[in-house]
């Protein structure tokens, strides 16, 4: 592929990526994508397959902008609590973080293509696996290092602490109320320094 193609693909996912993940799949049509890329539906078509191809890459450029911020606050200094804390306290502004990529992928799209896309709800599966195995890593490495304890297995209060993140997610993404990420940030904060913290 030569550089300008290469430029021209990367600039299709970038410009199509919020679009996707704020109609969805099917919710997404070609005069979106034709209009906010100022290319034809040819044009298009001449760098992805098909409609689902370009769907896909659209979810993992979004999914890496996501995943790339998660990890930077579970790889940065400090002790496992640190690390959960910093977590925690990013999601009281997750709203204005993907605000520009069209909300919260892993919510949009992994509810949006249950129905209508396997490809695309199996990637959103796969991201929160990933998510909820970066989290059980720094719980691990806490128990082992003697900074936490936790009446459980790592991955069992990794899945347990994502879910009730992602549910403040959908609540606030549902009312449009920020409050909800503010509150429950709030109240993992309480519980992590009571429950974990040695």
């Amino acid at each position: 592929m030569t550089r300008k193609a290469e430029r021209t693909t990367q600039y299709i996912i970038e410009t199509v990526a919020p679009i996707f993940n704020k109609y969805g799949y099917v919710g997404t049509s070609m005069s979106h994508l034709t209009e906010a890329t100022g290319l034809t539906k040819g044009a298009l078509y001449g760098n992805f397959e098909n409609k689902e191809a370009l769907a896909l890459a659209a979810f993992q450029y979004n999914r890496t902008i996501l995943l790339k911020k998660i990890d930077g606050l579970l790889t940065a200094e400090g002790d496992a609590l640190a690390k959960i804390e910093s977590l925690i306290n990013f999601y009281r502004q997750y709203d204005v973080f993907t605000l520009p990529i069209g909300g919260c992928p892993i919510l949009n799209i992994g509810v949006d293509a249950q129905h209508n896309n396997s490809l695309l709800a199996a990637a959103a599966k796969e991201t929160i696996k990933e998510v909820e195995g970066k989290i059980a890593l720094v719980l691990e490495n806490g128990v082992k290092r003697n900074e936490i304890k936790i009446p459980v297995p790592p991955l069992q209060f990794a899945k347990q602490l994502y879910t009730i993140l992602q549910g403040a997610v959908a609540m606030g993404t549902m009312t449009r109320d920020r409050k909800y990420l503010i509150n429950t940030a709030a109240y993992l904060n309480y519980l992590v320094s009571n429950e974990i913290k040695k």
